[in-house]
Protein backbone atom coordinates (compact mmCIF):
# COMPACT_ATOMS: atom_id res chain seq x y z
CA UNK A 1 0.00 0.00 0.00
CA UNK A 2 1.09 3.59 -0.73
CA UNK A 3 0.73 5.79 2.89
CA UNK A 4 0.90 9.61 2.66
CA UNK A 5 1.84 11.41 5.83
CA UNK A 6 0.81 15.29 4.76
CA UNK A 7 2.83 17.72 6.84
CA UNK A 8 0.15 19.56 9.46
CA UNK A 9 -1.56 22.92 8.58
CA UNK A 10 -3.91 22.96 11.89
CA UNK A 11 -2.58 26.23 13.77
CA UNK A 12 0.70 25.30 15.65
CA UNK A 13 -0.11 21.48 14.76
CA UNK A 14 3.83 20.25 15.39
CA UNK A 15 3.02 16.89 15.60
CA UNK A 16 3.40 14.45 12.74
CA UNK A 17 1.58 11.42 12.06
CA UNK A 18 4.25 8.62 11.43
CA UNK A 19 8.16 8.50 13.12
CA UNK A 20 11.04 7.38 11.18
CA UNK A 21 11.08 4.21 13.14
CA UNK A 22 7.27 3.24 11.58
CA UNK A 23 8.67 4.34 8.20
CA UNK A 24 11.23 1.80 8.63
CA UNK A 25 8.66 -1.09 10.06
CA UNK A 26 6.00 -0.36 6.80
CA UNK A 27 8.66 -0.41 4.58
CA UNK A 28 10.10 -3.91 5.56
CA UNK A 29 6.81 -4.67 4.98
CA UNK A 30 7.05 -3.95 1.30
CA UNK A 31 4.88 -0.67 1.73
CA UNK A 32 5.42 2.64 0.46
CA UNK A 33 5.91 5.98 2.73
CA UNK A 34 5.52 9.39 1.35
CA UNK A 35 6.87 12.19 3.86
CA UNK A 36 5.64 15.78 2.74
CA UNK A 37 9.07 17.86 3.38
CA UNK A 38 9.49 18.79 6.46
CA UNK A 39 6.54 16.64 8.09
CA UNK A 40 8.27 16.12 11.39
CA UNK A 41 10.99 18.94 11.21
CA UNK A 42 9.07 20.61 14.58
CA UNK A 43 8.73 17.34 16.20
CA UNK A 44 12.61 17.02 15.66
CA UNK A 45 12.31 14.50 12.82
CA UNK A 46 13.96 15.51 9.63
CA UNK A 47 13.89 14.35 6.61
CA UNK A 48 16.44 12.77 6.19
CA UNK A 49 15.40 10.53 8.87
CA UNK A 50 12.63 9.54 6.98
CA UNK A 51 14.48 9.18 3.96
CA UNK A 52 17.24 6.92 5.82
CA UNK A 53 14.06 4.66 7.07
CA UNK A 54 12.72 3.99 3.43
CA UNK A 55 10.29 6.80 2.91
CA UNK A 56 10.16 9.12 -0.41
CA UNK A 57 10.21 13.13 -0.11
CA UNK A 58 7.47 14.85 -1.41
CA UNK A 59 7.85 18.78 -2.10
CA UNK A 60 4.03 19.15 -2.61
CA UNK A 61 1.32 18.37 -0.39
CA UNK A 62 -1.09 18.10 -3.77
CA UNK A 63 1.00 15.61 -5.29
CA UNK A 64 1.58 13.40 -2.31
CA UNK A 65 -2.51 13.35 -2.16
CA UNK A 66 -2.70 12.53 -5.44
CA UNK A 67 -0.58 9.34 -4.79
CA UNK A 68 -1.35 7.96 -1.40
CA UNK A 69 -4.02 4.95 -1.05
CA UNK A 70 -4.24 5.98 2.75
CA UNK A 71 -2.99 9.48 4.38
CA UNK A 72 -2.20 8.96 8.14
CA UNK A 73 -2.18 12.47 10.04
CA UNK A 74 -2.45 13.37 13.74
CA UNK A 75 -5.25 16.23 13.68
CA UNK A 76 -8.69 16.82 11.48
CA UNK A 77 -8.16 18.19 7.94
CA UNK A 78 -9.00 21.74 7.46
CA UNK A 79 -10.84 23.12 5.07
CA UNK A 80 -8.06 23.86 2.78
CA UNK A 81 -7.67 20.11 2.88
CA UNK A 82 -10.75 19.22 1.62
CA UNK A 83 -10.40 19.09 -1.96
CA UNK A 84 -8.50 16.43 -1.80
CA UNK A 85 -11.27 14.20 -0.37
CA UNK A 86 -12.28 11.26 -2.75
CA UNK A 87 -13.78 8.35 -2.95
CA UNK A 88 -11.27 5.07 -2.51
CA UNK A 89 -8.88 6.94 -0.15
CA UNK A 90 -8.76 5.53 3.52
CA UNK A 91 -7.84 8.14 6.16
CA UNK A 92 -6.50 8.20 9.86
CA UNK A 93 -6.28 10.70 12.39
CA UNK A 94 -7.68 12.03 15.58
CA UNK A 95 -10.92 13.52 13.87
CA UNK A 96 -13.42 14.48 16.92
CA UNK A 97 -16.28 14.92 14.34
CA UNK A 98 -19.01 15.30 16.92
CA UNK A 99 -18.84 19.05 16.91
CA UNK A 100 -17.64 19.28 13.28
CA UNK A 101 -20.74 19.50 11.07
CA UNK A 102 -19.35 21.24 7.81
CA UNK A 103 -16.19 18.07 7.80
CA UNK A 104 -18.76 15.50 8.47
CA UNK A 105 -20.57 16.67 5.36
CA UNK A 106 -17.65 16.62 3.44
CA UNK A 107 -16.10 13.18 3.88
CA UNK A 108 -20.24 12.03 3.82
CA UNK A 109 -20.22 13.71 -0.04
CA UNK A 110 -16.78 12.35 -1.08
CA UNK A 111 -17.75 8.65 0.03
CA UNK A 112 -14.20 8.11 1.91
CA UNK A 113 -13.52 5.71 4.59
CA UNK A 114 -12.43 7.57 7.80
CA UNK A 115 -10.81 5.73 10.05
CA UNK A 116 -10.69 7.72 14.08
CA UNK A 117 -8.33 7.10 16.45
CA UNK A 118 -10.04 8.44 18.95
CA UNK A 119 -13.07 5.92 18.48
CA UNK A 120 -11.21 2.39 18.06
CA UNK A 121 -11.52 0.04 21.06
CA UNK A 122 -10.08 -2.52 22.54
CA UNK A 123 -11.88 -5.78 24.12
CA UNK A 124 -12.13 -3.87 27.23
CA UNK A 125 -13.95 -0.96 25.74
CA UNK A 126 -10.76 1.51 26.70
CA UNK A 127 -9.63 3.73 23.77
CA UNK A 128 -5.68 2.61 23.62
CA UNK A 129 -5.30 5.28 21.10
CA UNK A 130 -6.74 7.96 22.55
CA UNK A 131 -4.89 7.47 25.71
CA UNK A 132 -1.74 8.72 25.08
CA UNK A 133 -2.91 11.70 24.02
CA UNK A 134 -5.20 12.25 26.88
CA UNK A 135 -2.11 11.42 29.28
CA UNK A 136 -0.12 14.40 27.83
CA UNK A 137 -3.22 16.62 27.71
CA UNK A 138 -3.89 15.86 31.29
CA UNK A 139 -0.29 16.54 32.53
CA UNK A 140 0.18 19.30 30.62
CA UNK A 141 -2.98 21.16 31.63
CA UNK A 142 -2.46 21.86 35.14
CA UNK A 143 1.00 23.36 34.04
CA UNK A 144 -1.05 25.56 31.86
CA UNK A 145 -3.31 26.33 34.26
CA UNK A 146 -0.67 27.01 36.59
CA UNK A 147 0.73 29.71 34.29
CA UNK A 148 -2.29 31.62 34.00
CA UNK A 149 -3.45 32.18 37.12
CA UNK A 150 -0.55 34.11 37.18
CA UNK A 151 -1.41 38.38 37.64
CA UNK A 152 0.43 38.79 34.67
CA UNK A 153 -1.80 35.96 32.60
CA UNK A 154 -4.66 37.49 33.93
CA UNK A 155 -5.52 35.32 36.91
CA UNK A 156 -5.81 35.67 40.32
CA UNK A 157 -2.30 35.89 40.86
CA UNK A 158 -2.20 32.79 42.81
CA UNK A 159 1.00 30.10 43.26
CA UNK A 160 -0.33 26.54 43.19
CA UNK A 161 1.65 24.96 45.86
CA UNK A 162 0.64 28.36 48.51
CA UNK A 163 4.08 28.83 50.81
CA UNK A 164 3.99 28.04 54.41
CA UNK A 165 1.48 29.98 56.08
CA UNK A 166 -0.55 30.65 53.16
CA UNK A 167 -2.90 27.51 51.65
CA UNK A 168 -2.36 26.28 48.32
CA UNK A 169 -4.88 26.99 45.38
CA UNK A 170 -7.96 24.76 45.22
CA UNK A 171 -8.03 22.66 41.74
CA UNK A 172 -11.34 21.28 41.04
CA UNK A 173 -11.06 18.02 38.29
CA UNK A 174 -14.26 17.06 36.15
CA UNK A 175 -14.44 13.83 35.64
CA UNK A 176 -11.47 10.81 36.85
CA UNK A 177 -10.21 8.94 33.77
CA UNK A 178 -6.89 9.57 31.80
CA UNK A 179 -7.34 13.26 31.69
CA UNK A 180 -8.21 13.46 35.33
CA UNK A 181 -5.88 10.99 36.61
CA UNK A 182 -2.97 12.84 35.30
CA UNK A 183 -4.10 16.56 35.74
CA UNK A 184 -4.78 14.85 39.73
CA UNK A 185 -0.80 13.59 39.58
CA UNK A 186 1.02 16.48 38.55
CA UNK A 187 -1.77 18.81 40.97
CA UNK A 188 -0.73 16.98 43.75
CA UNK A 189 3.06 16.99 43.22
CA UNK A 190 2.92 20.90 42.95
CA UNK A 191 1.48 20.95 46.31
CA UNK A 192 -2.53 22.46 45.26
CA UNK A 193 -5.25 20.62 47.33
CA UNK A 194 -7.33 19.00 44.80
CA UNK A 195 -10.83 17.50 43.93
CA UNK A 196 -12.13 14.96 41.57
CA UNK A 197 -16.01 14.78 40.95
CA UNK A 198 -16.56 11.35 38.80
CA UNK A 199 -20.46 9.71 37.98
CA UNK A 200 -18.87 6.46 39.20
CA UNK A 201 -18.08 5.70 42.78
CA UNK A 202 -15.61 2.98 41.69
CA UNK A 203 -13.97 5.02 39.58
CA UNK A 204 -13.51 7.57 42.78
CA UNK A 205 -12.37 4.48 45.04
CA UNK A 206 -9.56 3.56 42.61
CA UNK A 207 -8.62 7.58 42.56
CA UNK A 208 -8.16 7.31 46.44
CA UNK A 209 -5.97 4.55 46.64
CA UNK A 210 -4.36 5.23 43.62
CA UNK A 211 -3.26 8.99 44.73
CA UNK A 212 -3.01 7.18 48.77
CA UNK A 213 -5.83 9.41 49.76
CA UNK A 214 -4.43 13.01 49.02
CA UNK A 215 -7.30 13.67 46.88
CA UNK A 216 -10.78 14.31 47.48
CA UNK A 217 -13.25 12.87 45.47
CA UNK A 218 -17.07 14.22 45.17
CA UNK A 219 -19.79 12.31 43.51
CA UNK A 220 -20.59 14.29 40.18
CA UNK A 221 -24.08 16.15 40.78
CA UNK A 222 -25.03 19.16 40.61
CA UNK A 223 -24.86 20.28 43.69
CA UNK A 224 -21.50 19.45 44.49
CA UNK A 225 -20.20 20.28 40.86
CA UNK A 226 -21.48 24.05 41.92
CA UNK A 227 -20.03 24.04 45.42
CA UNK A 228 -16.54 22.94 44.21
CA UNK A 229 -15.78 24.87 40.77
CA UNK A 230 -17.19 28.20 42.82
CA UNK A 231 -14.27 27.13 45.27
CA UNK A 232 -11.96 26.94 43.11
CA UNK A 233 -8.60 28.89 41.66
CA UNK A 234 -8.44 25.80 38.36
CA UNK A 235 -10.85 23.72 37.11
CA UNK A 236 -10.03 21.38 34.72
CA UNK A 237 -12.62 19.50 32.35
CA UNK A 238 -12.18 16.39 31.39
CA UNK A 239 -15.17 14.85 31.03
CA UNK A 240 -15.54 12.76 27.80
CA UNK A 241 -18.09 10.15 26.23
CA UNK A 242 -16.44 8.25 23.16
CA UNK A 243 -18.09 9.80 20.08
CA UNK A 244 -20.63 11.94 21.38
CA UNK A 245 -20.47 15.93 22.31
CA UNK A 246 -19.07 16.11 25.64
CA UNK A 247 -21.94 16.61 28.12
CA UNK A 248 -21.86 20.56 29.63
CA UNK A 249 -20.76 20.21 33.24
CA UNK A 250 -20.45 23.49 34.35
CA UNK A 251 -22.76 25.75 33.47
CA UNK A 252 -22.78 29.11 32.46
CA UNK A 253 -24.35 30.02 35.51
CA UNK A 254 -21.51 27.78 37.42
CA UNK A 255 -18.83 29.91 35.53
CA UNK A 256 -20.63 33.18 36.99
CA UNK A 257 -20.28 32.02 40.19
CA UNK A 258 -16.64 31.66 39.72
CA UNK A 259 -13.98 33.64 41.69
CA UNK A 260 -12.72 36.44 39.96
CA UNK A 261 -9.37 35.79 37.86
CA UNK A 262 -10.05 31.82 38.47
CA UNK A 263 -9.03 29.87 35.57
CA UNK A 264 -10.59 26.65 32.86
CA UNK A 265 -8.88 24.28 31.04
CA UNK A 266 -11.62 22.52 29.53
CA UNK A 267 -9.09 19.29 27.84
CA UNK A 268 -12.29 17.73 26.07
CA UNK A 269 -12.89 20.45 23.59
CA UNK A 270 -12.02 18.17 20.73
CA UNK A 271 -15.75 17.16 21.28
CA UNK A 272 -16.76 20.14 22.17
CA UNK A 273 -16.11 20.79 25.52
CA UNK A 274 -17.65 19.80 28.97
CA UNK A 275 -17.34 23.81 29.94
CA UNK A 276 -20.84 25.62 28.91
CA UNK A 277 -18.60 28.43 27.66
CA UNK A 278 -16.45 26.52 26.43
CA UNK A 279 -15.10 27.67 22.51
CA UNK A 280 -12.29 26.14 20.59
CA UNK A 281 -8.99 28.53 20.82
CA UNK A 282 -5.57 27.78 19.32
CA UNK A 283 -2.23 28.25 20.45
CA UNK A 284 -1.25 31.47 18.60
CA UNK A 285 -5.03 33.48 20.41
CA UNK A 286 -5.16 30.53 22.98
CA UNK A 287 -7.41 32.34 25.63
CA UNK A 288 -10.43 34.33 26.52
CA UNK A 289 -12.42 35.79 29.57
CA UNK A 290 -16.09 34.99 30.52
CA UNK A 291 -17.28 36.57 34.02
CA UNK A 292 -13.21 36.99 34.21
CA UNK A 293 -12.81 33.92 34.44
CA UNK A 294 -10.21 32.65 32.20
CA UNK A 295 -10.83 30.31 29.51
CA UNK A 296 -8.10 28.53 27.99
CA UNK A 297 -9.62 25.73 25.70
CA UNK A 298 -6.65 24.72 23.20
CA UNK A 299 -7.79 22.15 20.77
CA UNK A 300 -4.54 20.73 20.40
CA UNK A 301 -2.44 20.68 23.60
CA UNK A 302 -0.44 18.26 23.14
CA UNK A 303 1.44 19.82 19.95
CA UNK A 304 3.02 22.09 22.53
CA UNK A 305 5.05 18.90 23.15
CA UNK A 306 5.36 17.48 19.91
CA UNK A 307 8.44 15.47 20.03
CA UNK A 308 7.29 13.56 23.73
CA UNK A 309 3.39 13.71 22.20
CA UNK A 310 4.48 11.75 18.85
CA UNK A 311 6.54 9.31 20.00
CA UNK A 312 3.71 8.46 22.60
CA UNK A 313 1.20 8.60 19.57
CA UNK A 314 3.03 6.66 17.02
CA UNK A 315 3.46 4.14 20.10
CA UNK A 316 -0.44 2.83 19.94
CA UNK A 317 -1.15 3.85 16.62
CA UNK A 318 1.36 2.13 14.57
CA UNK A 319 0.16 -0.99 14.75
CA UNK A 320 -3.21 -0.20 13.64
CA UNK A 321 -1.71 1.82 10.65
CA UNK A 322 0.32 -1.45 10.11
CA UNK A 323 -2.07 -4.02 10.13
CA UNK A 324 -4.67 -1.84 8.16
CA UNK A 325 -1.63 -1.90 5.36
CA UNK A 326 -1.12 -5.00 5.29
CA UNK A 327 -4.42 -6.50 5.30
CA UNK A 328 -6.60 -3.81 3.25
CA UNK A 329 -9.13 -2.01 4.95
CA UNK A 330 -11.70 -4.39 3.71
CA UNK A 331 -9.44 -7.40 5.46
CA UNK A 332 -8.83 -5.34 8.76
CA UNK A 333 -12.48 -4.49 8.66
CA UNK A 334 -13.48 -8.03 9.32
CA UNK A 335 -10.27 -9.67 11.03
CA UNK A 336 -10.13 -6.70 13.92
CA UNK A 337 -12.80 -5.49 15.86
CA UNK A 338 -11.27 -2.58 17.38
CA UNK A 339 -10.62 -1.64 13.99
CA UNK A 340 -14.42 -1.63 12.71
CA UNK A 341 -15.29 0.53 15.64
CA UNK A 342 -12.81 3.36 14.47
CA UNK A 343 -14.36 3.51 11.45
CA UNK A 344 -16.90 6.41 10.93
CA UNK A 345 -17.80 7.07 7.53
CA UNK A 346 -17.85 4.74 4.79
CA UNK A 347 -19.54 4.97 1.33
CA UNK A 348 -21.22 7.83 2.18
CA UNK A 349 -22.82 7.04 5.27
CA UNK A 350 -21.78 7.32 9.01
CA UNK A 351 -21.00 4.72 10.83
CA UNK A 352 -20.60 5.78 14.32
CA UNK A 353 -23.88 5.85 16.13
CA UNK A 354 -22.56 8.36 19.09
CA UNK A 355 -21.34 10.58 16.34
CA UNK A 356 -24.50 9.28 14.12
CA UNK A 357 -26.97 11.12 17.59
CA UNK A 358 -24.81 14.41 18.45
CA UNK A 359 -25.88 15.38 14.71
CA UNK A 360 -29.40 13.65 14.46
CA UNK A 361 -28.22 12.21 10.77
CA UNK A 362 -28.73 8.15 10.11
CA UNK A 363 -26.05 5.73 10.26
CA UNK A 364 -25.39 1.84 9.57
CA UNK A 365 -22.82 -0.20 11.06
CA UNK A 366 -19.87 -0.63 8.55
CA UNK A 367 -20.33 -4.28 8.22
CA UNK A 368 -23.57 -3.76 6.17
CA UNK A 369 -22.33 -1.40 3.60
CA UNK A 370 -21.10 -2.64 0.25
CA UNK A 371 -17.37 -2.17 0.81
CA UNK A 372 -15.99 -4.19 -2.15
CA UNK A 373 -12.67 -5.63 -2.53
CA UNK A 374 -10.63 -2.54 -4.17
CA UNK A 375 -11.87 -0.05 -0.90
CA UNK A 376 -8.40 1.50 -0.33
CA UNK A 377 -7.10 1.24 -4.57
CA UNK A 378 -7.60 4.58 -6.33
Amino acid sequence: MILGVPKEIKDHETRVGITPAGVKALSEQGHRVLMETQAGALSAFADKGYRLAGAEIVNEADVLWLRSQMIVKVKEPMPAEFRFFCEGLTFLTYFHLAPLLDLTDALLQCGMLKSAYETIADDTRRLPLLIPMSEVAGLMSVQVGAAYLQAGSGGRGVLLGGVPGVPPALVCILGGGVVGTNAARVALGMGACVTILDLSLNRLRTLDEICNGKVHTLASNSYNVAHATKEADLVIGGVLIPGLSAPKILTKKLVANMKRGAVTVDVVIDQGGCIETAKPTTHSDPVYEVNEVVHDYVSNMPAAVPNTSTLAMANATLPYVMKLAQLGVMGAIKADRAIRTGVNTCRGMLTCGAIALSQNRPWQIVEDLPLGKNLNHR
